[in-house]
């Protein structure tokens, strides 16, 4: 459960298993949707961006939430963004059923890793961008 402003939890859900449709997914954008070419599942982040101004936070928290939690299970998870993203969010919203009351803010691609990454260069985090009281 991800924190929402007012604890009105604007969002709703949409796990996607169906090949069809995740292969289609690839074609929201013409970069950074690859990862549907292979992916077994997907979550798209619908929220009512009329019940509250702070729908897109709200939904990037509760992305992340899904995106650690993922993680956790041993599964590949990456993000795509949709919302105000050409023709990406009509997309998403035609294959899925979407009504026009939600705004798609991003579809979370759901599978197994083909690679891992390395972990950040410690060395390399930017402590300038960290201040302390003020800027």
């Amino acid at each position: 459960m991800a924190p929402s402003g007012k604890r009105l939890n604007p969002w709703e859900f949409i796990v996607v298993r169906d090949e069809k449709k995740l292969r289609a997914m690839e074609g929201c954008r013409t970069y950074g949707s690859g990862m549907f070419k292979t992916a077994t599942a997907a979550i798209v982040v619908a929220l009512d961006s009329n019940l509250t101004d702070t729908w897109i936070a709200d939904g990037a928290i509760t992305a992340e939430h899904l995106l650690l939690a993922a993680e956790e299970q041993g599964l590949g998870a990456c993000w795509c963004q949709v919302y105000r993203r050409e023709g990406a969010e009509e997309l998403i919203r035609e294959l899925c059923g979407i009504p026009a009351e939600l705004s798609v803010l991003c579809v979370i691609s759901l599978g197994y890793k083909d690679e891992d990454r390395k972990n950040y260069d410690l060395e390399k985090l930017r402590y300038d961008k960290i201040h302390i009281e003020q800027y």
